[in-house]
């Protein structure tokens, strides 16, 4: 069979193959389009026991067109499909047995290749450019990309991150942000509808996710300019939870001590015999920086101490540590520099990131077949697009964080600036 698919009778005989594995990669039409919004130009299905992989055409100028649905056909009676980015597939197609073979690190950086670099620089605005690249070229660094990953398919593949961090990210980015377009594009860039959209990055040296997309940082919106005027509700309030002393919550539960009910902040500044906002700043410096000589002797930062003494003997002894639910492995072998308490931080980094998998797990959960909806997650931060007639959902989400022995504060206006 020839490597390009361009009618029925081929895609059946692709069908009928016997195939039972392979690595498919999207060919959209624009890589500068976020996934939502972006059309397919082509599939590449390369199956793993075949000497070849093969294009199967949707929608490109030199070729016949594929129903799409024919080739989810296709799709679906593979019983593995491996893919270099789940998050982003999920966006083109659901499917069963769905594996992420770029979880581990190195992160992997795709290779365009001479002519996709060059159409890139003459039609830099083209929405559709993917669909008038030779595609013999799409062929190639679809071939380069399979050559270049094939090995990390016999990799051990986190489930957490595959089954559960692909999935709610997903979910959070196809939710998108309605905006006031006119005050967005005088401050970001312009828009073809009145919704952006988000597109998280969680394969980083901690897996704590960064949140960019069209040269807009949506996990770090300034907050004292006026830039969060621009995004307001498509229901009826924007309403943001946001988690108080989160990583001192996080480090408690590492290390069994429990500060009761009370307000983390104000236990600390207690301990330190100073006011609520000096306590915020001495406990993040000694989080991230060591234990003063001072405070050693508190019940708190003995234990904490104890924890990372351990974390670093077995680090040491090791070449590994394994995080606390996520199951991310730190290894000596592509991390640079380490002291104790920088692989703390590490630690404490991950434990947030996956604690917040499962919380926005659980609140999809429960915001199903609801208008509410997730529209933002930051770090410490889960942002609400809420429908006023759902507020006992808020009751709901509340009990999450509780499971979690996390206290939060809110937020809520008719933007997303709530001063």
């Amino acid at each position: 069979m020839y490597w390009l698919i361009e009618s029925q009778d081929q895609l059946e005989e692709l069908y009928n193959s016997g195939f039972e594995d392979a690595f498919v990669e999207i060919i959209p039409y624009s890589n500068k389009i976020h996934p939502v919004e972006n059309g397919i130009c082509a599939i590449y299905i390369r199956p793993l026991n075949s000497t070849k992989g093969y294009i199967t055409s949707i929608d490109h100028s030199e070729t016949l067109s594929l129903n799409i649905n024919e080739v989810k056909r296709v799709l679906d009676k593979f019983k593995r499909v491996y893919v270099r980015d789940k998050k982003e597939f999920l966006h083109y197609f659901i499917l069963k047995g769905l594996f992420d073979i770029t979880l581990n690190s190195p992160p992997y950086i795709q290779e365009y290749t001479q002519t996709h670099s060059y159409f890139y620089q003459k039609f830099p605005n083209k929405k559709d450019i993917n669909r008038i690249i030779p595609i013999v070229k799409h062929y190639e660094y679809c071939k380069k990309t399979f050559e270049d990953l094939k090995d990390r398919i016999n990799e051990p593949i986190n489930k957490f991150y595959n089954d559960r961090a692909t999935v709610v990210f997903n979910a959070i980015e196809r939710s998108g942000l309605r905006v006031n377009r006119e005050e967005f594009e005088s401050r970001f860039h312009l828009l073809d509808s009145e919704y952006t959209y988000t597109q998280f990055n969680f394969k980083t040296l901690t897996g704590r996710p960064a949140n960019r997309f069209g040269g807009v940082n949506y996990a770090a919106i300034n907050k004292e300019n006026g830039d969060r005027k621009c995004f307001i509700p498509r229901n009826d309030y924007l309403f943001e939870l946001d988690i108080s002393a989160y990583h001192p919550t996080l480090l408690a539960n590492l290390v069994d001590y429990d500060f009761g009910e009370r307000d983390i902040h104000s236990a600390f500044a207690e301990m330190y015999g100073v006011d609520y906002q000096k306590a915020k700043e001495l406990t993040f410096k000694q989080l991230y920086g060591g234990v003063f000589e001072q405070y050693k002797e508190l019940e708190f930062f003995k234990k904490v101490q104890v924890y990372t003494d351990e974390l670093w003997a077995n680090y040491q002894e090791n070449g590994w540590i394994e995080s606390p639910i996520s199951g991310h492995i730190f290894s000596e072998w592509n991390l640079e520099d380490m002291k104790p308490q920088k692989l703390l931080n590490y630690v404490l980094q991950n434990l947030e990131t996956s604690t917040n998998v499962c919380i926005l797990w659980e609140i999809f959960r429960l915001l199903k077949g609801k208008n509410t909806k997730l529209v933002l997650y930051t770090y410490d931060s889960f942002l609400l697009d809420l429908d006023k007639n759902e507020k006992e959902v808020i009751k709901e989400i509340l009990k999450v964080f509780n499971q979690h022995k996390l206290q939060v504060k809110y937020s809520y206006g008719d933007t997303y600036d709530f001063r």
